[in-house]
């Protein structure tokens, strides 16, 4: 060993007065691993997270809906059920999904272009994909 160190080699090691010991637990975390790219995890997850395209309905998908939406209209007093299959965009990235709800109908509104469930879901008809209901058995 060098002489250097010779003088306090031996000496007991000095514990602080003034300041507590950290206890070991604490001693470890400052060694541990840390994120030096915060976010960045959940930057590649939404990234990788995929969305469908809004369809483009044809015009003959476009005039069965009007009419279903027609005969809704007419039975709306008696708040028919009814499953709505419709277009939610993503509120963070182009494109969305398809959502498909079971209810009775509460009201349309032809003006301002939604669709109102009992349960108050509110539905824009303009991303209405299609209606299902018992009063369109017979007709389509």
């Amino acid at each position: 060993m060098s002489d250097e160190y010779k003088d306090i080699i031996n000496l007991p090691h000095h514990v602080s007065s003034k300041r507590p010991q950290m206890p070991m637990l604490d001693r470890a975390a400052q060694f541990s691993p840390f994120a030096a790219l915060t976010g960045y995890d959940d930057a590649i997850h939404e990234t990788g997270r995929l969305t469908d395209e809004k369809i483009d309905l044809s015009e003959e998908e476009k005039e069965a809906l009007d009419r279903k939406q027609q005969i809704l209209m007419e039975r709306l007093g008696d708040h028919p059920a009814l499953t709505v299959t419709y277009f939610v965009p993503d509120a963070k990235k182009s494109g969305g999904a398809y959502v498909t709800k079971d209810g009775n109908l509460k009201k349309i509104d032809g003006f301002e272009r939604w669709m109102m469930l009992t349960d108050g879901t509110k539905i824009p008809l303009d991303d209405v994909a299609d209606i299902e209901s018992e009063l369109f058995r017979d007709l389509f």
